[in-house]
């Protein structure tokens, strides 16, 4: 007998709804049965690429072929959504932020257990290149103990389109980008948190953020700088991360960079002072060519399923979830102290993080 074709319903056709029929294609196992959207020309866009459209989500839940369903419309709805599909028999992907609070995700994690459905956020960005080569370069311990951590996106483009600027739909920033940040960030290490401070930006005038600037310190001594900004029109770069060996930069998506790092095979040479300003300085001063080396960044190599490969295993009982719902629930609780941190202008310890 063949293995079985899932067969995947995709609520909400905007852009990443529509993103993810272009994930799906190359899986094998599975196939896009159709689209919902409330917004007309949406379906018509779908109808135009061949796919079925839906006329209500009840006649997507009803439709026995359907397997699983999407969902990727604004986060105020995720919740509702994914209740009523999971009551329904359908096993579930989840756009982020999966929900708005982290008391909506535990009602759906209930439901799912429930009914006994697969409930999964996609969290895509744990397959992005410039982490993966972050997380192998702690992991492999390429810059000694790493003990900093900076982890940037910028722009200068404003909040993207329309209800992301609205707090009613889960807005603003944090809520964005910075699910992405932060969920990598906690890969990173398995310590627990000790304090968090943050500060949001609202310098567009918005009624949500349009960046947030959060400092994270975590229990084996780790810090960590998470930064979205939206008005940035010189960026930083994407990664800044100090080992007591060396130090990487990753300035953007092309990985452009490098890695500065303690030359094992050569005792550490004085460097030259230099002139700063109307000073000079051996501290400030380069580290020596003679006891440094200083390589480009090297692509990390990843044997990791991709998420739609690893969903069919995981309905299957055959795979653990790459991308556990505890670990998004983390990041949602952490979410919601930094936006505690700024509200109150303090720095908030003792933490169940």
């Amino acid at each position: 007998m063949d293995p079985k074709t899932y067969n995947l319903a995709i609520v909400g056709y905007g852009g990443m709804g529509s993103y993810h029929v272009q994930l799906i294609e190359p899986i094998e196992r599975l196939t896009v049965a159709g689209v919902f959207d409330i917004v007309d020309y949406r379906k018509e866009l779908a109808a135009a690429k061949g796919l079925q459209t839906y006329d209500s989500l009840e006649a997507v839940l009803s439709d026995d072929k359907v397997d699983i369903v999407l969902i990727a419309t604004p986060n105020d709805v995720h919740k509702t959504i994914a209740i009523q599909a999971l009551r329904a028999g359908k096993h579930v992907v989840c756009e982020k932020p999966v929900t708005v609070s982290s008391s909506e995700l535990l009602e759906i994690m209930e439901t799912a257990k429930e009914t006994n459905r697969v409930f999964m956020v996609h969290q895509n960005r744990r397959w992005d290149e410039d982490f993966l080569i972050i997380q192998d370069l702690i992991a492999q311990k390429k810059i000694g103990e790493v003990f900093r951590v900076e982890s940037r996106v910028q722009g200068a483009n404003g909040i993207p389109g329309d209800w992301r600027q609205l707090k009613a739909y889960g807005g603003g920033m944090l809520l964005d980008w910075g699910v992405h940040l932060l969920d990598q960030l906690l890969l990173l290490t398995g310590s627990r948190i000790d304090s968090v401070a943050a500060e949001l930006s609202f310098i567009l005038g918005t009624e949500v953020d349009d960046g947030f600037t959060s400092h994270i310190r975590f229990k084996d001594g780790l810090t960590a700088v998470i930064e979205v900004g939206t008005t940035n029109f010189v960026k930083l770069p994407r990664w800044y991360v100090k080992g007591t060996e060396g130090t990487t930069v990753i300035r953007d998506w092309d990985l452009s960079g490098e890695t500065v790092a303690i030359n094992p095979d050569v005792a550490k040479v004085e460097p030259t002072p230099i002139q700063a300003g109307q000073g000079l300085t051996k501290t400030m001063a380069p580290p020596s060519e003679e006891s440094t080396l200083r390589s480009p960044i090297e692509k990390a190599q990843s044997t990791k399923a991709s998420f739609y490969d690893n969903l069919v295993s995981v309905i299957e009982g055959a795979a653990e979830p790459l991308v556990k719902n505890e670990e998004v629930l983390r990041v949602l609780r952490l979410i919601e102290t930094i936006f505690e941190a700024a509200e109150k202008r303090a720095v908030l310890k003792d933490l169940e993080l």
